[in-house]
């Protein structure tokens, strides 16, 4: 089987990681990649890791989608941008797969939340995919095992790289203001807050910062259970709990970003408890925003989606959980 793919939105720093991965796919056929900046440029030039691609950039828009039928579409377009080509491909091209990069669909009961390791079964055979958000993601995967002992609202204080922020210039992605600084934002009613609020079904609390380094996030969870615990016992549940899960590892040193970088997986370790108060727990995970907070996870879905083995396509690509990266 080859599934025939059409990117849009391809030349962003998530599209930079997706597009070698989708190239590399030994069940992937790339049709065409959208990209107004970038249109008429050829593929091979403007990214690295796709050497032998023949494409070139295109300006794929909803008026003209007509002219580009595939199997998939991977929509990676800011918030707010998804919601006519969606018109148009269903329009034009009903039977198609959709995997949604933005928010515009995460909230959505119609569409299934492509979160691999805790909805595998619904995304299996799915067309309408919403891929997790990045923070979204490090925290849910962070939270779901306590999720059953939870009493009050967990804390989630994460720093992601600048990335995260995307091309569109801002403070948040701006070296000056970055320099020998980390920025606040959004510290209520954060898009993720919401998003891993809805689908851990518990309200959690997530603070935001952005650092001036480019890729990865991390995640220090803080919680209050309804029984004490301690860090032996953590550690052994969430290890139980993600046995089944090759992309995420448990451990009991807390996890750096470093370690993490241009990888496919998530660590989760760094279990503590309060002497005075076993009831209440930290933990910290790390992931790659750009990677399992966006890219792998569309790889992931893909193969769910289209009856494949979920890590097709990821086993020899850069960065395989385990694996050193050059």
């Amino acid at each position: 089987m080859s599934v025939e793919t059409v990117v849009i939105g391809a030349r962003g720093y998530t599209g930079g990681e997706l597009l070698p991965l989708l190239f590399a796919h030994p069940d992937c056929t790339i049709k065409a990649l959208g990209s107004s900046s970038a249109a008429g440029e050829p593929v091979s030039s403007q990214l690295a890791r796709m050497d032998g691609c023949p494409l070139h950039f295109t300006d794929i828009q909803p008026g003209n989608l007509e002219q580009f039928p595939a199997d998939l579409y991977v929509l990676a377009l800011p918030n707010g941008g998804a919601g006519a080509y969606v018109e148009a491909i269903e329009r034009h091209h009903g039977k198609a797969v959709i995997i949604d990069l933005s928010a515009d669909f995460r909230f959505d009961s119609s569409w299934v939340y492509g979160q691999p390791e805790r909805f595998e079964a619904v995304i299996a055979g799915a067309k309408r995919i919403a891929n997790p958000g990045c923070y979204a993601t490090g925290a849910q995967l962070a939270l779901a095992p306590l999720i059953s002992g939870l009493i009050s609202s967990p804390v989630v204080f994460g720093i992601s790289g600048f990335s995260g922020a995307g091309k569109t210039p801002s403070q948040r992605n701006d070296p000056a203001a970055l320099k020998d600084n980390i920025l606040p934002y959004a510290l209520v009613d954060h898009v993720h807050e919401r998003e891993v609020s809805l689908h851990v079904n518990h309200q959690v609390r997530l603070l935001p910062h952005v650092a001036p380094f480019f890729r990865g996030i991390s995640l220090t969870i803080s919680a209050e259970l309804n029984e004490p615990t301690d860090a032996v016992a953590l550690f052994r549940n969430y290890r139980q709990f993600y046995q089944d899960c090759p992309l995420v590892l448990v451990r009991e040193e807390i996890p750096q970003l470093v370690e993490i970088r241009e990888r496919h997986g998530i660590i989760i370790g760094g279990f503590a408890t309060s002497k005075p108060r076993p009831q209440h727990v930290s933990l910290v995970c790390v992931l790659d925003n750009l990677l399992k907070g966006a890219a792998t996870q569309v790889v992931q879905n893909m193969n769910l989606a289209f009856g494949l083995p979920p890590l097709t396509g990821l086993e020899t690509g850069p960065g395989f959980f385990g694996e050193k990266t050059e």
